[in-house]
């Protein structure tokens, strides 16, 4: 038994191995294989074009956050069914938590998978350089199994043929392919609308076209005869079906807010819970049988006009909150919660008025990164000494104008702090959470959803 896996890495984060990654997606799916999609470390944009592509929901592989028998189960469910799996890389393929060791990065992945590695070069202003680098990547750590190369950026096929020669004679990997400069995908400003761009079927000629280019030059059979493995075995507990435990959880979901981890939603429904969608971006209001919201990161500085105009599914909420219900907001959940917030072009438009401050948004990032946390003290999720893993990604910054109990006291790389906000049974935080890191804070927010029925 075999299972057709590779992972896409690149030297350094820009090299092109989005596009690389998506490419390989279309023209393996126009040969009419079903693809499933991973990315490595805690992205949201990235696996929203691998479904866009695959029409399976990509999930996120984090050796960092996860444990690795957590990580290879998330690996094994999602690969069930898929014909080849595609993971794709964060940064470069060595770059992770630490500069000192492989932990968290994509080589660490790589490793933990056994699965083989194709290396993307941005060989755009280099000919028998290019071996040099994968020479690099090879002697760094020889147990990554670097298996291929795709030269990105070329000039011409006849530059490509230099690349080739030079690394296949000194690297003794295979060269699978290339693509030109103008072959590459150019994506919307990242944090300003790319989910939305892709839902609305903006990018999809840009994508098939891609596909169609990288069929064309890039071998896909040897890609995907490399690509077939040993399976990956795990003893497959976490999402085991728990009884039905009658809770019914509303989660926010549309362009307005989808940042969530695949696995999150999964495990809910694992433990016994029911998922219940609505869209506060369309004028549902909040379902009025829920035991509980998760109201989840994405894009509402997008749409504020759209979420400002809907008084009644603002309302819906904050009288759920007022009598109690339970709620589990981040990033763009939290930015939801309060009383207002102004874009970057100065306007304000109200939102749901149930935390006491007003967010605005700014060009620059307000913090990046990876995120351990405990709750602070109230925190009904979290008991005493329970941790979890996350991360933080936003351009915007909360400001109350009352005093507010912290949610959670969050390590970091630059140290210790205090984050998040408390307010009734309302746990609102920057932080993004995965579930999978410890999912008692998970039966924790379902037990308060039971007492909250």
């Amino acid at each position: 038994m075999t299972s057709h896996r590779i992972l896409i890495a690149g030297v350094s984060s820009g090299v092109g191995k989005t596009s690389i990654t998506l490419g390989l997606m279309a023209a393996f799916m126009k040969k009419g294989l079903s693809v499933q999609g991973f990315k490595c470390g805690p992205d949201y944009i990235d696996p929203a074009y691998h479904t866009a592509i695959t029409n399976r929901p990509s999930r996120n592989l984090d050796s960092w956050m996860l444990t690795s028998d957590v990580m290879k189960e998330i690996f094994v469910n999602g690969s069930e069914g898929a014909d080849i799996s595609i993971i794709e890389g964060m940064m470069g393929l060595y770059d992770g938590e630490s500069p000192t060791s492989n932990r968290g990065s994509a080589a660490e992945i790589s490793s933990l998978l056994k699965c083989p590695v194709i290396l993307v070069v941005d060989c755009s202003a280099m000919a028998r350089s290019a071996a040099a680098v994968v020479k690099g990547f090879q002697h760094l750590d020889p147990d990554v199994n670097i298996a291929g190369v795709i030269a990105n950026r070329v000039g011409s096929e006849g530059h490509y043929k230099l690349i080739k020669e030079a690394v296949e004679q000194e690297c003794g990997v295979p060269v699978c392919g290339y693509l030109t400069e103008n072959e590459q995908i150019h994506m919307p400003e990242r944090h300003l609308g790319l989910v939305p761009s892709i839902e609305r079927g903006e990018l999809n000629e840009q994508l098939e076209r891609l596909g169609e280019a990288v069929a064309e030059t890039v071998d896909l059979d040897r890609i995907y005869q490399m690509s077939s493995q040993s399976s990956v075995t795990t003893e497959n507990s976490l999402f085991k079906q728990r009884s039905p435990m009658n809770v019914k959880v509303a989660v926010a979901y549309d362009q307005a807010f989808n940042f969530y981890y695949q696995e999150n939603l999964e495990l809910i429904e694992a433990f016994g819970a029911e998922v219940i969608y609505f869209s506060p971006l369309k004028g549902e209001v909040l379902p009025p049988e829920a035991d509980g919201l998760y109201l989840g990161g994405g894009f509402p500085e997008q749409f504020l006009k759209e979420l400002a105009d809907h008084n009644e599914v603002k309302q819906s909420i904050k009288d759920a909150i007022e009598k109690g219900l339970p709620v589990l907001a981040e990033c763009g959940g939290l930015m939801y919660l309060s009383e207002s917030i102004t874009n970057v072009e100065g306007e304000t438009y109200p939102m749901a008025g149930v935390l006491p401050g007003k967010t605005e948004m700014q060009m620059n990032i307000a913090a990046i990164g990876y995120r351990e946390i405990t709750g602070a003290e109230g925190n009904k999720f979290f008991k005493k000494e329970t941790a979890m893993r996350g991360h933080e990604f936003h351009y915007s910054t909360f400001k109350p104008h009352e005093e507010l109990s912290s949610a959670y006291h969050v390590s970091s790389f630059f140290g210790t702090a205090e984050e998040g906000y408390l307010y009734k049974n309302v746990v609102a935080g920057y932080t993004h959470l995965h579930f999978a890191s410890n999912p008692e804070v998970l039966e924790n927010f379902l037990g308060e959803c039971i007492a909250d029925e």
